[in-house]
Order: structure tokens, then C-alpha cells, then sequence
């Protein structure tokens, strides 16, 4: 019979080459998730103690270059977000804010330079407490990507400061 050779059962120990690259992409999907998130939260740092550091890489950003690479980094960070998801602690809540970060994404170099520094003549003008304000919530973003992918006991972390 030819299909008792398909329901033979593999021997004990054996792993498929597909669960072992799959495990092993997610677990980098995971590490580059964690990093994502660690750098959401540093920038959010950054804008907290220096507003003024965000508005000028936002001003030098707004150009027909910085728009594309600006809307490519967005929907990298989407990409990964989303394919991270069903591995996470908060699975809707993780491909809810990487689907809004995708879109984001492709909408960003739909904006044009005028409207781009528009925008920022507009955070300009709202002051450093404003600035302040949405940088701790990327600080929060970045804490929600990190925990969410993150396991129990931080292995997350490990596997991250071993690839670096």
C-alpha cells in the first residue's frame, strides 16, 4: 500500500527541517520584535528629556527621500509586528498596532514635503510639553511591543543580547 508509507510515524528525537526553521524564524521574528520595541522606548526616552531632538530628526526627515524611507520603516515594523503576533502575549493587541503601523506605513509617502512640514511647524508651535506628552506614549508602545513578546523569564532578552 502506498499511503501506509505517508502515516508511518517519525522516529522519537527526529524534528522536521520545517519545525526547525520555523522555530528558529520565530524566534528571530521574536528578537527583532524586542528590538523594535526597545528602540520605540529609547526614542520615547529621548523625546521626554530632549523634545527638541525629535523635531529636528522630524524636520530632516521631511523630504521626498526621508517620506519613503520614513513609510518603508513603518511598514517593515508592521510586517513584523503582525507576524509576531500569534507568538505573543497579546496577539489582537500586537496585530492591531502592527495593521496601524503597516497602513501608516503606505500613507506616509502620500503626504508630500508641504504637508510633512506643515505637521511639524504644528508640533513645533504645541511646545515642549506636547512633544513631552507623545513621547511617553511612544515610551508606552515601546514597553507593550518589549513585554508582549518577551517570555516569563526574559528569554527574549537573552536571545537578544546574544545577537548583538
Amino acid at each position: 500500500m502506498g499511503g501506509s508509507r505517508l502515516l508511518r510515524p517519525r522516529p522519537k528525537g527526529m524534528l522536521l527541517a520545517s519545525t526547525i526553521s520555523s522555530s528558529s524564524r520565530s524566534r528571530r521574528v521574536k528578537t527583532l520584535a524586542l528590538l523594535i520595541g526597545l528602540l520605540i522606548f529609547v526614542l520615547g526616552v529621548v523625546g521626554v528629556i530632549v523634545p527638541s531632538a525629535i523635531l529636528i530628526v522630524g524636520h530632516g526627515a521631511a523630504t521626498p527621500v526621508g517620506l519613503y524611507v520614513a513609510g518603508l520603516v513603518r511598514v517593515a515594523i508592521g510586517l513584523v509586528l503582525v507576524a509576531v503576533a500569534p507568538a505573543s502575549r497579546y496577539p489582537v493587541g500586537l496585530r492591531v498596532l502592527g495593521a496601524i503601523i503597516f497602513l501608516a506605513g503606505l500613507v506616509t509617502p502620500l503626504f508630500g514635503v508641504p504637508r510633512a512640514q506643515a505637521i511639524l511647524a504644528w508640533w513645533t508651535a504645541q511646545g515642549a510639553a506636547f512633544v513631552r506628552l507623545w513621547s511617553l506614549v511612544a515610551v508606552a508602545l515601546g514597553i507593550f511591543i518589549a513585554h508582549s513578546v518577551m517570555d516569563r523569564h526574559g528569554a527574549a532578552v537573552r536571545r537578544a543580547r546574544r545577537a548583538t
